[in-house]
């Protein structure tokens, strides 16, 4: 049976769609079966990260509201194991089945190693939707103090669910910025009160893949992308060392 993971954030801006869209690509190229939901339900972009945006797709409500069976979700034309449902437009996340979206979630445990629900930043109900359905929760934050304390907020929120398998991924870590300040990886995660699965660094290649259309790990094998793949091996329990290369 596949896992579920939720990559959840407390703020936005903290790069975690990019960070979803990376780690879920590099499982894929690594030949195990992945899905991709976009929960971010009014403001999806997972598909721009994932180099999908001039593809159409159909959403995760149309897949159980017409009756469609997975082999109808969007195949990466570049990584042929990874699958994409979008968003759906017009509803808020709020006034989603839950009851048909679990059906479906358990439906791609079936056929899938890993399905990863990428939800809106914040704790409203797209982070719940994402979270009640959730193996594994994956916090995403940057280094700053705003992220640092909606990052600590959110793993409360997620505690109160019930959720006890959360790490913190710390995304955008700039090692001449950490240095000026005085601010270590370490103090960010006692400061967010989580466990560290990975760092990512601020790099360029980021928005650059995104503007030709490119998933990152298509577009380079450095920086933050050899980050990701650190990270998926992580999350298929292999003993990786963190830190930034």
């Amino acid at each position: 049976m596949g896992q579920i993971v939720a990559i959840l954030s407390g703020k936005g801006g903290t790069g975690k769609t990019s960070v979803c869209a990376g780690i879920a690509t590099a499982l894929a190229q690594m030949g195990l079966p992945v899905l991709c939901i976009d929960c971010d339900v009014g403001l999806r972009n997972l598909d721009i990260a994932l180099g999908l945006d001039q593809i159409p797709s159909l959403s995760f409500v149309d897949m159980f509201q017409e009756g469609y069976g997975f082999a109808h979700a969007t195949k990466h034309p570049v990584f042929p194991n990874l699958s994409f449902l979008t968003a759906p437009v017009g509803c808020t996340a709020d006034r989603i089945d839950t009851d048909a979206f679990s059906d479906l979630l358990q439906q791609a445990r079936k056929r899938y190693s890993y399905i990863f629900l990428d939800a809106a930043a914040g704790i409203e109900a797209g982070f719940t939707l994402a979270a009640k359905y959730a193996d594994r929760v994956v916090l995403v934050t940057g280094p700053d103090p705003a992220s640092i304390r909606d990052a600590n907020r959110a793993g409360q929120v997620l505690e109160l669910m019930g959720k006890t398998n959360v790490r913190i991924i710390v995304n955008r870590v700039n090692k001449k910025m950490l240095s000026t300040t005085g601010l270590t990886v370490d103090d960010v995660i006692d400061q967010a009160g989580l466990q560290l699965l990975g760092i990512v660094p601020d790099d360029s290649s980021v928005v650059l893949s995104a503007a030709f259309r490119q998933p990152l790990l298509a577009y380079t094998n450095r920086g933050a992308a050899a980050a990701c793949k650190r990270i998926a091996r992580r999350l298929q329990g292999r003993t990786i060392p963190v830190g930034i290369k």
